[in-house]
C-alpha cells in the first residue's frame, strides 16, 4: 500500500516536472521567434513592417508647403539687435515674409533699409525669396504690432520681438503644432493667472510670470513675443475688440499681448498651447525689468476681466515638445 502510495507521488511529480519545461522550452521558442523576426525585418532593405517605404531622404529635407508663415517684429531703436534678429530667421525654411512694425518718429533710413535686404537677399536658398516689408506707423503704440497687413499671403503668424532668437527647429516646430490647432495661440513664453484668495471673493485675478508657471506646472497664456496665431485676429484685434482696450494699452504702454491673449481665448473657449524651445536673449533691458511690473500685468488682467464682462482665459498643463531631442517622453 505504502509503496503505491510512493509510486503515485513520484509519477505526479516526474508529470509536473515535464509540464514545467515543455512550458519553459515553449517561452524560449516563443523569445528566439521574436527575436528572429524584428533581427530579419530591420535589416531587411527598403521596407517597414507594413511594406511602406521610405520616400528618399530624412522628412527634414523634403520640400516645405509653400504656404508658410509671416514673422512680424516689433522693434524700437535697436538696429544692430533688428540685424542680428533678421539675420537669423530669414534662414528658417518655412518663412515667407518679414514685416517689421515701425513705430519711431523717422521713417527708417535707406542705409537701414538696404542692409536689411541685403541680408534677406543673401540668406535666400533653393530659388526661395523672402520678402521683406516696413509697416510705417505714425503713431507710437504698442497696438501697433496687431494692426491688419493688408495683402498678407500667409493665414499663419509669428510674432516676435527683435531681441530673443529661437532656433529655427524650435520655430518650424511650433508652426507644426499650430497647423494642428489654427485658431488657438501657439508660443514659446507662457505666463498664468489665478484667482486672489486673500481678497475673499473669485472677482479678483493676480498676474503670474514664469517662476509661477515652473512652480504649478499651469499657464493660461502664451506671450506675443514669439507666438504664432491666425492673420484674422489682427482684425478682430483692431476692429473688433472694443476701442477702450486699445486705448488702455496705448496709455500705460504695457499688456498688449494680454489682450491678445484674452482675444484668442475668448473666441476658442481653449487654451493656448506652449512649445518648449531654447530661447536666447539678446537685448538687455525691456518692460518686464522695471520695478512693480507685474502688479501693472495684474491691473491689465482685472481690468480687461471687466471690458470682457468675464475670464476667458483657460488654464492647462500641456506643452509640445520635440520628441526627437529627448531621451524620455
Amino acid at each position: 500500500m505504502r509503496g503505491s502510495l510512493l509510486s503515485r507521488r513520484t509519477e505526479q511529480r516526474l508529470r509536473q516536472l515535464a509540464i514545467s519545461t515543455v512550458g519553459s522550452v515553449k517561452i524560449k521558442l516563443l523569445l528566439f521567434l521574436c527575436i528572429a523576426f524584428t533581427l530579419f525585418a530591420l535589416l531587411s532593405p527598403g521596407s517597414g513592417f507594413t511594406g511602406w517605404t521610405s520616400p528618399s531622404g530624412p522628412p527634414d529635407l523634403l520640400p516645405f508647403p509653400r504656404k508658410g508663415y509671416a514673422i512680424v517684429m516689433n522693434t524700437w531703436k535697436r538696429y544692430d539687435l533688428l540685424k542680428q534678429s533678421i539675420s537669423h530667421y530669414s534662414l528658417c525654411p518655412g518663412l515667407e515674409s518679414i514685416h517689421i512694425v515701425w513705430s519711431e518718429p523717422d521713417p527708417p533710413s535707406d542705409s537701414l533699409r538696404k542692409s536689411l535686404q541685403h541680408i534677406v537677399e543673401s540668406n535666400s536658398r533653393d530659388g526661395r525669396q523672402v520678402e521683406l516689408v516696413f509697416d510705417i506707423n505714425k503713431e507710437d503704440s504698442l497696438n501697433n504690432r496687431f494692426k491688419e497687413i493688408k495683402d498678407l499671403k500667409t493665414d499663419a503668424v509669428f510674432s516676435i520681438d527683435d531681441d530673443v532668437i529661437f532656433p529655427c527647429s524650435s520655430v518650424e516646430l511650433a508652426f507644426k503644432v499650430w497647423q494642428s490647432a489654427p485658431d488657438t495661440m501657439v508660443g514659446f513664453v507662457p505666463r498664468a493667472h489665478w484667482v486672489d484668495q486673500s481678497k475673499g471673493n473669485n472677482d479678483y485675478y493676480i498676474y503670474g510670470g514664469w517662476w509661477s508657471v515652473w512652480w504649478s506646472g499651469t499657464y493660461s497664456m502664451v506671450l506675443s513675443k514669439a507666438a504664432f496665431f491666425h492673420k484674422k485676429y489682427f482684425r478682430i484685434y483692431t476692429k473688433e475688440m472694443p476701442a477702450s482696450i486699445r486705448e488702455y494699452v496705448t496709455k500705460n504702454r504695457n499688456c498688449e499681448d494680454i489682450a491678445m491673449s484674452f482675444l484668442v481665448a475668448n473666441a476658442t473657449g481653449a487654451p493656448p498651447i506652449w512649445v518648449k524651445g531654447k530661447i536666447f536673449e539678446i537685448g538687455s533691458t525691456g518692460i518686464s525689468s522695471m520695478g512693480g511690473h507685474s502688479e501693472r500685468r495684474t491691473q491689465c488682467v482685472n481690468r480687461f476681466v471687466a471690458e470682457f464682462g468675464q475670464m476667458p482665459l483657460v488654464s492647462t498643463s500641456a506643452k509640445a515638445v520635440d520628441s526627437r531631442n529627448i531621451w524620455f517622453w
